[in-house]
């Protein structure tokens, strides 16, 4: 995935909005207006709209971990190496 310089630990999709996020070992966590289309040859849409910061990456290179949305609120939770969780809210 080219937004990351590390890999790609999860995506995440929210449930209501059309919101998609990832996390990597670069201890990054982007979010993305995606819109998929039901024609297969058509690629998706995928506009970057925030990059969330806060976890540190550990020694042994492993950043955030895991990243899931609020299942009604455009909130997102993730989990670092670093033994820290983040809300990040206000998202869009």
């Amino acid at each position: 995935f080219r937004y990351h310089d590390r890999a790609v630990r999860r995506v995440d999709f929210h449930p209501r909005y059309p919101l998609m996020a990832t996390c990597a070992d670069d201890g990054v966590v982007h979010i993305f207006h995606a819109r998929v289309f039901d024609d297969f040859a058509k690629d998706p849409f995928l506009v970057p709209v925030k990059v969330l910061k806060g976890h540190t990456t550990t020694t042994d290179g492993l950043g955030v971990l895991d990243c899931v949305f609020h299942p009604t609120q455009p909130w997102i939770f993730s989990a670092g190496a670093d033994g820290r969780l983040q809300l990040y809210q206000n998202i869009p």
